[in-house]
């Protein structure tokens, strides 16, 4: 057996889950699984990946992106998650500048957004 050809499932911890299930579901358009035995809350995503939710009060995010959504067209995924009402972050830094929501990073376009508790999520297109 090799990880390499294992499901993933990335966990990111919330407070209020809720409010969560509402943001990933209905702004981000990710498929609700189930809720697990262990309380997490599940969501489909493409292939065998998955994403979950843990329900923590006393979760903090993390200053660094917590998860990266591949797409095809960020510009087109942009418009219609900022169409639910999900609020893209601006950069204006001396490494790290966006415009219109959209840094390039070598053969990469990227944007970031936060979640109801504020763990950063990012959209990423190779243009390789």
């Amino acid at each position: 057996m090799s990880l390499a050809n294992s499901p993933l499932t990335t966990i990111i911890p919330v407070t209020n889950a809720d409010r969560s299930r509402k943001f990933y579901e209905d702004s981000l358009g990710l498929p609700f699984r189930e809720k697990a035995p262990d309380g997490n809350l599940v969501f489909t995503l493409d292939g065998s990946g998955s994403l979950a939710l843990m329900t923590d009060p006393e979760a903090r995010p993390s200053p660094h992106t917590a998860a990266s959504f591949e797409v095809n067209d960020i510009s087109a995924v942009i418009g219609e998650l900022d169409g639910r009402g999900v609020v893209f972050e601006d950069y204006d830094l001396p490494d790290l500048k966006t415009v219109d929501h959209i840094c390039v990073l070598g053969s990469e376009r990227a944007a970031w957004f936060k979640d109801p508790d504020g763990n950063i999520l990012c959209l990423h297109e190779d243009t390789a």
